[in-house]
């Protein structure tokens, strides 16, 4: 393991500027600092003080997600980890996370500078400069509905898809439907392929054939809605299940302009239960996540990592909440349209291929 005088004599300079460099000095060039940062992330230099019971330090970064108010995604994820990090007497900071952030700031040096032991990504994209980074880095680091194969100290925490969509199609089926369209977040996010997939799986286990046009990415808005209702009421859909509760919230919006009725006309289901989802009208059938236990879990996540357990991927159970947003199938005749541009068998081929020859076996 390095030390800060193996830096020194890499970069030919005292033994007191490196210190400086590390322990964020005033007296020492910012250009010095990120040349003497950089080089103790190469070298494997690791900063024993920051293990101390009275310095202890974990980040939290947080990025495409609003966390401020109560009614908000991350208000409870935050929560949950702050409460489950203060019990064990560690300090954490919530850090805004932005492209221009990362691309000024190696992720490994930013940590070591800052002295973190640790951290929690909440919103992290897969085109970030910081994620090829942390594909390798040697710093303990948990992710939310992300993963990273291969790095024993990078890990993940989410709620189980499979399970928490299989309860939503298999409770439409119970109410006759067979015509269930799915509205999914981005395209190109883990989550959406994971929700993707199980929606795919589940339609098979029902032994319901599935429509590719009604299997379409979207985005995590209620605005997206508008693009795809019209289409899947036009091919007889009587089920829509959404990627989370504010796609659904534009579902609702959406079918109600169109002149149907939810439920009786159209069932709609969403993901999350988010406090929006019982205000709505009707009041919104959805897979709950634990948003507290998110929090704890990304916590007991990351501590077991920083102790030296290589904890691979954590997934919460989901609970479906059943409200009044769902009603017994009426099936309707299917009028032909074109197809739908960001259905899964344009925007995601491989894994509709893989599906589709799951199937013919």
């Amino acid at each position: 393991m390095a030390t800060m005088k193996d830096i020194a004599d890499k970069l030919g300079i005292s033994l007191g500027t490196v210190s400086k460099g590390l322990n964020n000095g005033k007296d020492i060039s910012d250009e010095l600092r990120k040349t003497i940062l950089d080089t103790a992330v190469e070298m494997g230099y690791t900063n024993r003080k920051a293990l101390r019971e009275d310095l202890r330090r974990i980040a939290l970064f947080v990025e495409n997600m609003d966390y401020e108010e109560e009614t908000s995604f991350g208000y409870d994820i935050i929560m949950g980890f702050q409460k489950a990090s203060f019990s064990e007497n560690w300090n954490f900071s919530i850090i805004p996370l932005t492209h221009s952030f990362q691309a000024e700031n190696r992720y490994e040096s930013f940590m070591l500078q800052e002295k973190y032991s640790g951290a929690f990504f909440i919103g992290l994209s897969l085109d970030d400069p910081w994620t090829e980074q942390i594909r390798t880095t040697t710093i303990p680091t948990v992710l939310l509905d992300n993963s990273m194969e291969g790095n024993p100290v990078v890990s993940s925490v989410g709620t189980d898809s499979t399970e928490g969509i299989d309860a939503a199609i298999t409770y439409l089926v119970e109410n006759g439907h067979e015509k269930i369209a799915f509205l999914n977040g981005s395209a190109g996010s883990v989550i959406s392929d994971d929700r993707m997939t199980a929606y795919l799986s589940s339609m098979s286990r029902n032994g319901l054939m599935v429509d590719p046009n009604l299997a379409v990415y979207g985005y995590f808005v209620a605005d997206c809605a508008p693009y795809h209702v019209p289409g899947f009421i036009d091919r007889g859909a009587t089920a829509i299940l959404c990627g989370n509760d504010l796609i659904a919230q534009g579902v609702i919006k959406c079918v109600k302009e169109l002149g149907f009725d939810v439920p009786n006309d159209i069932s709609v289901i969403g993901f999350d239960d988010i406090p929006l989802a019982s205000t709505l009208s009707p009041p919104l059938t959805t897979v709950r996540q634990s948003r507290i236990g998110l929090g704890k879990c990304a916590y007991f996540t990351l501590y077991s990592l920083i102790n030296g357990v290589p904890i691979s991927r954590s997934l919460l159970r989901p609970e479906l909440i059943k409200r009044y947003s769902v009603a017994v199938a009426k099936p309707r005749l299917a009028k032909k349209r074109e197809n739908d541009p960001d259905s899964v068998m344009f925007v995601n081929p491989d894994l509709y291929s893989h599906f589709s020859r799951i199937n013919t076996l």
